[in-house]
């Protein structure tokens, strides 16, 4: 069985298990307040070219977004995310669960625009109803799209007119940084958004993301709702490990040499399927991409390739999720385009 159906379903790279191997019988402090969380911080904020942030090393996406949001609003305050934003679709309540309404908008390409922002703004105004506070959005989206620099500076003095907390879910963060449309820098995103992550776990780690918070306001007794969350890990040197062997070399890390192969064979993966007169859900530039293929045929793939039905099918046409990831090999992409086109083609 070949592996298209995430970026996760494979271990860590083999310098991230070195890492920890390497590791694995020291004695340090727990709970994040050792040696390689603090090293691990200085990589990271080396890496964004801001020193005056703090740092938070979380098990997963999902603990990142719930113990932002937690932290940052106020219990009458609520998100504005896009329809179909991690945080509104995929976090099982986790966000509603804190007490928290997301308010959404449909997208455009995956994506917020001020206007979307102001819309869902405007609908939230007096006491009766929650406050709008915090603007979710992913990079890249759910449907593989990125948002340029524009678009963010743009998102960026929207929320400064509306007082507006700006944080970016980055669970594929290095997808983005490293696709071929790409016009944003990782500097510039940590000027730009209040909070941000750094994703590990769809990128190369065992598990683990490295939370940036730019705001005080945001990071006030982080720790301690942490905790409340049950996000702070005893072993938390085996976060700070991993994100060691990840960022060392900043741009020239294995976290960006990852996300580039991961971009080369969605690449490839696209192409090949377009020259087949393949159509495509969305215009992803980004290791996630979405053939639009014959039902049938994708139940003859199944036998071989395991992947994620996207969308409902839709006269006879089942729209598809690929994933690519720091362990798909060429030979793997091969194998999907030659099977597809005998399917196609026989």
């Amino acid at each position: 069985m070949i592996y298209f159906h995430s970026d996760y379903c494979q271990g860590a790279h083999p310098k991230v298990m070195e890492a920890l191997n390497k590791t694995n019988l020291e004695f340090t402090d727990g709970y994040g307040l050792d040696p390689h969380c603090a090293h691990a911080e200085e990589l990271v904020k080396d890496l964004i070219g801001k020193h005056d942030c703090s740092v938070h090393f979380l098990v997963g996406g999902t603990p990142c977004n719930v113990t932002v949001i937690a932290a940052a609003l106020r219990p009458y305050e609520a998100v504005i995310s896009a329809r179909t934003g991690h945080a509104y679709v995929h976090e099982t309540g986790g966000v509603e669960a804190t007490g928290h309404r997301v308010i959404v908008e449909d997208g455009i390409d995956g994506k917020l625009t001020p206007d979307l922002i102001d819309r869902a703004y405007v609908e939230y105004q007096d006491e009766h109803t929650v406050l709008p506070k915090l603007v979710y959005i992913s990079h890249p989206t759910e449907i593989g799209t990125i948002y340029s620099k524009a678009e963010l500076t743009a998102l960026r003095r929207k929320c400064d007119e509306l007082g507006l907390y700006l944080y970016l879910d980055g669970a594929r963060l290095g997808t983005a940084l490293t696709c071929s449309k790409n016009d944003l820098s990782i500097r510039e995103i940590a000027s730009l958004c209040d909070a941000f992550y750094i994703g590990g776990t769809k990128n190369g780690a065992l598990f683990g993301e490295a939370l940036v918070i730019n705001n005080p306001a945001i990071d006030d007794h982080f720790r301690w709702m942490m905790k409340r969350q049950a996000g702070i890990l005893a072993k938390g040197r085996l976060l700070g490990v991993q994100f060691e062997a990840l960022l060392e070399g900043g741009e020239n890390s294995i976290y960006y040499e990852m996300a580039a192969h991961s971009n080369r064979l969605a690449d490839k993966l696209r192409e090949g399927l377009r020259a087949l007169g393949v159509r495509f859900y969305s215009d992803s530039p980004t290791n996630q991409i979405f053939p639009v293929l014959p039902a049938e045929a994708v139940n003859e793939l199944r036998k071989d390739f395991f992947f994620y039905d996207w969308a409902q099918a839709s006269d006879g046409m089942q729209p598809v999720r690929l994933v690519t990831s720091w362990g798909t090999k060429d030979s793997d992409v091969d194998a999907f385009l030659d099977a597809t086109r005998r399917l196609l083609f026989s």
